[in-house]
């Protein structure tokens, strides 16, 4: 018994008419060389402005899926000017997040660096159908810590590898805080002082305990007499209700009236007894 085999066909793209038309003038003879200059120029306008489309769209979709970069290193040292203290994302950790992304979208990155009286670092964002845009940061060499001059000149390379890239793509950090590396650690920063917790309203009741209790320390007449008249205690209770007043004024000549001196012997007669 026969077998018959399907044998599928790659299937091609129309065919661009553009193409098409200058095919045939460049095998014409009797061409007009100008007219196929001017569509040449056309045609490299058309693809140009199809691939900056494609780029847009594919860099929209990428920046769809990239997740918030993570700060994952740490800067901790301590200089004359102080210790500096902060949390950064390395060029790997973005590489990590980014780049599985952006090959799906067929993106792409590279950098260009140079010296122009500090360091300049160029990053490029390609598309596979040929559109790229470059952004370009440039600053002097980081001499922050103990670097020497070749590791100050890497250390700002790298910086600006980082930011370029951020920039380009519009990558955003879960916690951007570059700007307070000179800031102590939040937990290191001095807690605020605790505010005193408000002392509750006086009320007549509190004022007539408070009162009565003032009363009750004075041991004697003349004590619980100058308590009595003092300013503070006259106006305290000058202005609690009449029941109040009358109350405290019964306790205080209770008070007084048992602060009185015993009274003397009482003899039957005037003898002295033996």
């Amino acid at each position: 018994m026969n077998t018959v085999t399907k044998i599928e066909h790659p299937q091609y793209l129309p065919a661009d008419p553009m193409v098409n038309m200058i095919e045939r003038m460049v095998t014409d003879p009797a061409s007009d060389l100008d007219k196929l200059e001017r569509m040449l120029a056309m045609k490299e306008r058309l693809d140009a402005h199809s691939a900056m489309v494609a780029f847009s769209q594919a860099l929209a979709d990428a920046r769809a899926e990239i997740p918030p970069i993570i700060k994952d290193a740490t800067v901790d040292f301590t200089s004359p000017k102080g210790r500096t203290h902060y949390q950064h994302e390395t060029l790997a950790g973005i590489a990590r997040a980014i780049d599985p992304i952006l090959s799906k979208f067929g993106l792409s990155y590279r950098f260009r660096t140079g010296q122009q009286g500090g360091v300049m670092v160029t990053c490029i964002i390609s598309h596979r159908q040929g559109h790229s845009e470059e952004t370009s940061l440039s600053a002097a060499p980081d001499q922050s810590g103990n670097k020497n001059g070749f590791q100050a000149v890497g250390s700002a390379v790298t910086y600006l590898q980082r930011y370029t890239l951020k920039a380009a793509l519009g990558l955003s950090a879960e916690v951007d805080d570059d700007a307070q590396s000179a800031a102590p650690r939040p937990s290191e920063r001095r807690a605020p002082a605790p505010k005193p917790e408000a002392k509750p309203a006086a009320t007549n009741e509190t004022r007539r305990d408070w009162l009565k209790t003032t009363m009750a320390t004075a041991d004697t007449r003349e004590k619980l007499q100058g308590w009595w008249t003092g300013k503070n205690i006259a106006a305290a209770h000058a202005a609690l209700p009449e029941a109040m007043r009358d109350e405290l004024t019964a306790e205080y000549n209770r008070l007084f009236d048992a602060m009185a001196p015993a009274p003397a012997a009482d003899l039957d007669d005037d003898t002295i007894p033996f």
